[in-house]
């Protein structure tokens, strides 16, 4: 007997579109632990809730889109 389990990975890129100069210090925080360090700068990262928050806590100040899905088959046996 096999099961087959898909695991969906969304990936998203971030994009810093706006300076941290004068925004809070949260804000700033936040970029910089996103991976953002220059205006136009890009990362590509898992959408984790973690880094989904990050993103809604700095949003006005990035861009985001989707990127494409991976998905990871994994097969298990059952004796």
């Amino acid at each position: 007997m096999m099961d087959k389990k898909v695991f969906i990975m969304k990936r998203i890129r971030i994009t810093l579109i706006k300076s941290v100069i004068d925004r809070p210090e949260t804000a700033k925080r936040t970029v910089a632990a996103l991976g953002l360090k220059k205006v136009n700068a890009s990362v590509e990262v898992e959408a984790t809730p973690q880094i989904l928050g990050m993103v809604r806590r700095a949003g006005h100040l990035l861009r985001v889109e989707e990127i494409q899905t991976v998905e990871t088959a994994v097969n298990e046996v059952a004796a």
